[in-house]
């Protein structure tokens, strides 16, 4: 048996409606800032429960073009976690701010015990990421950045629809961004993002910067970007939306089964589950022992299992001027060693699921 990762051919293969909205749309020539456009973001606070949602064209702009609408720049720091995906660190790097790590723990987000020692007098911003679709501990990180006077962009970018306490990821900070990749819960054909907010005067500034500044045709406020949401992207984007939720409680039931299964193999360590947390499972990760041996079994055997990540980011020779080592983070560098992602998506089905674990049994049995 096959069990493949991305399930993007599941997902559209049946969408004649969709192909019908499309039809409606290219005669419009609505393609800039369109209706189709306005109506998304309207859906999408909806959805994540916010005031304003300014559609952008990629996760990693949602985070740039916030840290710079809240004034970050050259010369200043932003707190970050280690293991995070490089977007992450390049939005930061991208307005010329540097990138201040501090170590995971094993829900692979912030450890925020460990955040204030990181701050420093250049400390301008926190970027909590609520990696793999678990969430950062807000009610414990936002004392902290009132404490400092510190503006929060929360990367959640991997957790629409994650909850902490039942508030949703995006929700705490100043700004929350997020990402419509093709590989995320609620997905485009191409790349997007959003960012949210309930503050007006940044939601103002955001709509600028996405849109090179410009108020209108021939007035230029501030010097900004090309970093619109496709209005065709939109039409995708307002197709799916209504999906979201039964996508994300799709997945987290996926992950029960995972959970109520691989638990039962002593060499499969199950990551914390927080009961007061909704993670919506972008990614499905266990620790495994020996790890590289299960993977390349998984793999032989049709299962496209998969590392997120095996070198961390603050380890990459881009960041190789910060003149970090390994060790700095070590719960970081042991996650790069024990850990195995498997598929978790909303169109697997029990034989799929079944068969992984079987697989994964069979490994350890042999």
């Amino acid at each position: 048996m096959k069990v493949r990762y991305s399930y993007l051919k599941q997902q559209f293969d049946d969408c004649e409606d969709l192909w019908q909205k499309l039809r409606e749309f290219v005669p419009t020539g609505d393609f800039t800032l369109g209706k189709p456009l306005t109506e998304f973001e309207g859906r999408f606070a909806e959805l994540i429960g916010t005031k304003h949602a300014i559609g952008v064209n990629s996760g990693t702009d949602s985070l740039k073009l916030s840290l710079e609408a809240l004034g970050v720049g050259p010369g200043d720091e932003v707190i970050t976690a280690a293991n995070t995906f490089v977007a992450t660190v390049g939005a930061i790097c991208a307005v010329g701010a540097k990138p201040v790590f501090v170590d995971c723990d094993d829900t692979f987000c912030m450890d925020v015990s460990k955040l204030e020692a990181a701050i420093t007098p250049k400390t301008k911003a926190l970027m909590p990421v609520h990696f793999t679709g678990y969430m950062t501990d807000m009610r414990k990180l936002m004392p902290i950045a009132k404490k400092h006077n510190l503006v929060v962009v929360e990367d959640a970018c991997q957790s629409i629809l994650g909850a902490l306490d039942g508030r949703n990821a995006g929700t705490w900070g100043n700004a929350g961004g997020f990402s419509l990749h093709p590989l995320k819960n609620l997905n485009v054909w191409s790349d997007g993002g959003v960012i949210v907010t309930d503050d007006d005067a940044l939601a103002d500034k955001l709509r600028l910067l996405r849109n090179h500044g410009l108020a209108d045709r021939d007035t230029v406020v501030l010097m900004g970007h090309n970093s619109r949401l496709d209005t065709i992207q939109a039409v995708v984007g307002n197709w799916i939306i209504p999906k979201t939720k039964q996508i994300s409680d799709q997945r987290i039931a996926n992950a029960k089964f995972y959970d109520d299964h691989l638990s039962k193999l002593q060499q499969i360590r199950i990551p914390p589950r927080p009961s007061d947390m909704r993670c919506v499972y972008h990614l499905y990760i266990v620790f495994a022992e020996r790890r590289d041996e299960l993977l390349k079994f998984c793999v032989d055997r049709g299962i496209e299992a998969k590392v997120h990540y095996p070198v961390p980011i603050y380890r990459q020779p881009a960041l190789a001027h910060l003149g970090l080592r390994e060790g700095d983070f070590p719960v970081s560098d042991a996650h790069t060693t024990n850990i195995i992602t498997f598929p978790c998506d909303q169109h697997l089905s029990p034989e799929e699921m079944q068969y992984v674990v079987d697989t994964v049994a069979e490994f350890y049995r042999g």
